[in-house]
């Protein structure tokens, strides 16, 4: 590795990265060779992972002050690593790459020359233009999942684009500034978000590259992704009127509703009297969704350990209260209206609304 260069930064590389120690010294290394005579930063952000990737980024920089690392307590999520990292840096212009080596950095270059010419406002990496290819899309259930979510998302651009789920582009950074206070911040695909909230007119060039086969450690890529990301787009189309976590708390809820009807009409088929088997219900419902929302709506701040078991106490504990009028409620509408449909529906929304309150402030607060 050739000696630092100690100027000022032209460009800075935002890494967000979660249990990536085994990349993080290729990639520099990778990013030295193909960035030469460019002034450069990386900036890793890491988020607090278990496998000590913000350690590793730190012995780098320890020698190479070109390395920058960020590590985030109590925060979780690419979209919001992102943004914490293009706002630390003092660089003309910002890229953001995976830290799992498997966009191609020798494309950074020509990425940067197109901005600097004034040819674009922001250059997005493609696997879908020219040459471009997508074999590190591993398996058949990752491609079709990736398909999906590109040909879902381009139902809502005014702007056509190959890739917009791609993770890899770069733009310059007081134009990223100025989006920024619009940006959701959650979720794993904050180049969509970024498309959204720029102002009409955004000069987009997509180059095309080689999406590579992972080096080391698992992909992030799943159906949870995907989950997220059809919330930030609903959460785009109503405005942000709504949070998307409450989009997706409503629909972990609306699951719910479906698991308590299911097993009302099932205690009810056995024979069991309606309280008996609306209790069961009831208790089975909020038990789904605390898990649903422990994995989904709250995964940036994911319950883990003596917190899981301590969150969960918590939420059957104080959710009894909410059952107890659901069960009153429910069974006074079953006497009036001798409907089991109605009746479990009303308790089950009932419940949601309490738990939901309950969620924010005692079970996931927070920290």
């Amino acid at each position: 590795m050739k000696s630092p260069d100690l100027s000022v930064p032209e460009l800075s590389i935002v890494v967000p990265c979660f249990n990536e120690r085994a990349n993080v010294a290729p990639l520099v290394a990778k990013l030295d060779e193909a960035l030469a005579g460019i002034a450069w930063e990386v900036i890793f952000v890491d988020d607090n992972s278990p496998d000590e990737t913000a350690a590793e980024a730190r012995r780098l920089a320890a020698r190479d002050p070109r390395v920058r690392c960020l590590r985030r307590i109590g925060r979780r999520g690419l979209s919001s690593a992102v943004i914490e990292g293009a706002l630390s840096s003092s660089a003309t212009f910002i890229a953001v790459i995976d830290g799992d080596l498997q966009h191609d950095e020798t494309r950074l270059p020509l990425m940067l020359a197109k901005l600097r010419a004034g040819e674009a406002d922001i250059v997005i990496g493609s696997r879908y233009v020219g040459d471009g290819a997508a074999a590190g899309l591993a398996g058949t259930f990752r491609r079709r999942l990736s398909a999906g979510g590109i040909r879902f998302a381009q139902m809502f651009l005014s702007t056509p684009i190959s890739d917009p789920m791609s993770g890899f582009f770069m733009l310059r950074r007081d134009r990223f500034e100025a989006i920024a206070p619009r940006l959701a911040g959650s979720g794993f695909k904050i180049l969509l978000d970024l498309l959204f909230n720029a102002k009409p007119g955004l000069r987009v060039v997509e180059i095309p590259y080689h999406f590579r086969p992972r080096a080391a450690g698992e992909s992030k890529l799943d159906a949870l992704v995907l989950t997220q990301f059809a919330g930030l787009l609903i959460d785009r189309l109503l405005h942000g009127a709504v949070p998307p976590r409450f989009i997706a708390f409503a629909a972990v809820g609306g699951v719910g509703v479906g698991v308590n009807l299911a097993a009302l009409a099932l205690g009810r088929a056995l024979g069991m009297g309606f309280s008996l088997a609306q209790s069961i219900a009831t208790v089975l419902a909020m038990a789904v969704n605390f898990q649903l929302n422990n994995t989904l709506t709250y995964r940036d701040q994911r319950l883990r350990g003596s917190r899981l078991w301590r969150g969960l106490f918590l939420f059957m504990l104080f959710c009894g209260f909410g059952a107890i009028a659901d069960l009153g409620i429910a069974r006074t509408l079953y006497e009036e209206h001798n409907s089991l449909t109605v009746a479990g529906a009303a308790g089950a929304i009932i419940a949601v609304v309490w738990n939901y309150a309950i969620s924010v402030t005692l079970v996931w607060r927070a920290r």
